[in-house]
């Protein structure tokens, strides 16, 4: 058993109202570590959210893109003044969303979320790509459909890319030779009736890999609409069995700022890093902030 431990009892990112782009919120962030640093992608929204009317509204239109910072030890973040990806297509008019990020070879591939704003359901699955994580190219819809919380795995199993995604309410499973064509779709994990994971499930960001199994993070929705983070393991031959799924949740809201914002009572991450013997979450608090949590590498158990 274990739980994810609060590495600061404050935000390590919030909105900064000078920069127009992320004045109302910054949250959900894709991280990657290297040479010593990490390196954090997030999403950043220049208005707040009106979700509940029938469709989006031009007069209520929030924009989302994607900023860049850097720390040396995970807390403390340096970030940019300019977003480092936004929006350029019909189908990202509205913005690009919840980025995770997975380096295969010498290529950063990063899935996040393309909103058009037509509809509620106007979403889909993009993929952009960078060899330095500063110049990114790409805009391209991998699955169109309404899908979201899509991650790549950083190994190819049996020459095949390994997608992760969520068609309501479940994390699935697909392959590529090419990662322009999906096949082999199928169920990874369902959510459970009656607890805390009852609504829906996605993944948290790419799974890490460790000598017993694939570790992932994933986010879970009850039916108050409360979001927590759980942990499962998933084997190294086929990332798509469950060698053990645990049955609470490693994070919850519990912090004011956790539980009040834009959207209260989520926490929900979109990334994850192993540095210092230990594993880094980092996650989007209501909607608003940016927090992490960690836990040392050993005491992860199933």
């Amino acid at each position: 058993m274990f739980k994810l431990e609060r590495l600061t009892l404050e935000p390590v990112l919030t909105p900064d109202f000078t920069n127009e782009w992320e004045k109302a919120a910054v949250f959900n962030a894709a991280v990657i570590y290297e040479d010593g640093k990490f390196h954090m992608f997030y999403r950043a929204s220049n208005n707040k959210f009106v979700l509940n009317t029938d469709r989006p509204y031009e007069e209520n239109k929030f924009v989302s893109s994607i900023g860049y910072a850097v720390s040396d030890d995970g807390i403390n973040f340096k970030r940019f003044n300019e977003p480092i990806f936004v929006g350029t297509t019909e189908q990202e008019a509205w913005g690009v969303e919840d980025p995770r990020i997975t380096k295969i070879d010498d290529t950063y591939y990063m899935l996040y979320t393309g909103f058009g704003g037509v509809t509620w359901d106007n979403f889909r699955i993009c993929m952009a790509w960078s060899k330095d994580m500063k110049n990114w190219e790409g805009h391209r819809v991998v699955l169109d459909e309404p899908n979201k919380d899509a991650a790549l795995l950083p190994d190819k199993i049996e020459d095949k890319y390994v997608l992760f995604h969520r068609r309501h309410p479940n994390i699935w499973i697909a392959y590529s030779d090419d990662l322009i064509n999906w096949e082999g779709h199928k169920v990874v994990m369902e959510s459970i009736k009656g607890t805390w994971e009852s609504k829906k499930i996605g993944i948290a960001g790419p799974p890490i890999k460790r000598e017993d199994g694939y570790l992932l993070f994933y986010h879970a929705v009850d039916d108050y609409n409360v979001y927590r983070l759980g942990a499962a393991l998933l084997d190294l031959k086929d990332p798509s069995k469950v060698i053990k799924r645990l049955p609470y949740p490693i994070l919850e809201p519990e912090l004011d700022w956790e539980k009040k914002g834009l959207v209260p009572n989520v926490v929900f991450s979109c990334g994850a890093v192993e540095a210092n013997g230990k594993y880094y979450v980092y996650y989007g608090a209501a909607d608003t902030v940016i927090g992490v949590a960690a836990i040392e590498k050993d005491k992860v158990c199933f």
